[in-house]
């Protein structure tokens, strides 16, 4: 069942993600600390999949969480700041519901691309989210770290593209050529509130590692 952030109680909300935090990332999960300010942001948006057994009750403190989602909108594009799935309930079309969700409500919101990273070496995560559409419009050198692991930065376009206009693959394409001989590729920012967004998700990358 998937239930919005403000139909969980505050402290489960933390708890449960915190717990799913340190259970799939070890040292690089976020702290409390952390988790309690990224749910609070402006702009954020989380969703949670609970476990209720069918009877629609999200109160009842024994349905386990079994995974969440969000994204930070900051008026143009959405990016995808964090998702999880406990260990016990992959492979169970949880994180693609999750997605989904998202997704419809970053449309609804009006935005105009969702944006994310992911571990190039992540091939089931690429796997999913190829096939929602995204597609990769550039990479950050050694992304996760002490790994040293790269991210490919992807990107779907979630609103109808105005004529004239390009989607992000052909823009990626387009500055691929133009930079052949740049030692590192980026995502195209599509304005300066995307360039935060992108140094947010990398503080909370580095917040991991700490």
């Amino acid at each position: 069942m998937i239930i919005d952030l403000n139909e969980l109680d505050h402290e489960r909300a933390v708890a449960a993600m915190r717990a799913l935090e340190v259970e799939l990332f070890g040292n690089h999960a976020w702290s409390e600390a952390s988790v309690r300010q990224e749910l609070t942001m402006p702009g954020r948006t989380y969703v949670f999949d609970i476990d209720d057994d069918g009877t629609g009750d999200t109160d009842d403190a024994n349905d386990a969480v079994r995974g969440f989602a969000g994204y930070w909108y900051d008026g143009e594009d959405a990016e995808i700041m964090d998702v999880g799935v406990g260990r016990d309930y992959q492979r169970q079309g949880i994180a693609r519901t999750l997605m989904s969700e998202l997704i419809a409500r970053a449309t609804a919101q009006g935005a105009q691309r969702m944006l994310l990273e992911v571990s190039v070496v992540n091939e089931p995560a690429i796997a999913l989210y190829r096939g929602f559409g995204f597609e990769r419009i550039g990479l950050r050198k050694r992304y996760y770290q002490p790994e040293g692991i790269d991210a490919y930065v992807m990107a779907l376009d979630l609103q109808p593209r105005v004529v004239g206009f390009q989607s992000a693959a052909q823009m990626a394409d387009e500055a691929g050529r133009t930079k052949e001989t740049a030692p590192e590729t980026q995502a195209p920012a599509s304005s300066q509130t995307t360039t935060t967004a992108d140094e947010t998700r990398q503080d909370k990358e580095q917040e991991r590692q700490s």
